[in-house]
């Protein structure tokens, strides 16, 4: 380790090259728009490689991923983290074995986030890919993902998916008209974590557009 920093930045390099590997994928699926979406994976016990905000997430390279702490302060490099980094940081504060959060806006995941709105949640229940969850073998299982408030405030925002993971098990949350956060302990789980959100979310949209759902 570079003595001159608190991390490794082989490893930082490491990361910021998952990272955008991964991320270019995402923004192909047309996840990214615009500037949109912000993504980390965890460094060590108290940093994370994440995406410096404003950044088109199709084209980032090694210096659009800075470090932060997790108290969300940039380490390193005098640059600015997405707001929402407070969102990702709390999580690896929390659970140790987290490795990775994603944060993208799908079309999918925005609309779902709009129309589960009043509902406070979306549920998912009877599908096979419910199994794509980490500990979830069955797919007679019923989850309900949260769908919370946008705010600006991210203290507020976080203290409140604090609290619902003090009552519940949790693999990603809705944020109204905004998207979807998933994680997982690498970034092939977060990756299968969204990717199922992603096809469960689309099924509830299309059963609603059937009249199957009310």
């Amino acid at each position: 380790m570079n003595k001159a920093l608190p991390y490794d930045p082989a490893l930082l390099r490491k990361r910021a090259e998952s990272i955008i590997a991964n991320v270019r994928e995402l923004s192909q699926l047309g996840w990214t728009p615009a500037t949109s979406s912000n993504f980390s994976l965890r460094l060590d016990g108290a940093h994370a490689a994440i995406t410096v905000s404003g950044r088109d997430k199709g084209k980032l390279v090694e210096d659009d991923i800075m470090v932060v702490d997790f108290d969300g302060r940039a380490v390193g490099r005098p640059l600015k983290p997405s707001a929402e980094t407070l969102l990702h940081t709390q999580l690896y504060r929390r659970f140790p074995d987290i490795g990775c959060v994603l944060h993208t806006h799908s079309l999918v995941q925005t609309v779902a986030s709009r129309l589960y709105a009043g509902a406070g949640h979306v549920r998912l229940e009877g599908y096979e890919l419910l199994k794509a969850f980490e500990g979830n073998s069955t797919h007679e299982a019923a989850i309900d993902v949260p769908v919370f408030a946008n705010t600006q405030d991210m203290n507020v925002l976080a203290a409140q998916v604090d609290a619902l993971l003090d009552r519940q098990s949790l693999w990603g949350y809705l944020i109204d008209g905004h998207g979807l956060y998933a994680w997982g302990r690498t970034m092939a789980e977060a990756r299968r974590h969204l990717e199922a959100f992603e096809f469960l979310f689309g099924c509830e949209l299309e059963l609603r557009k059937l009249g199957v759902r009310g």
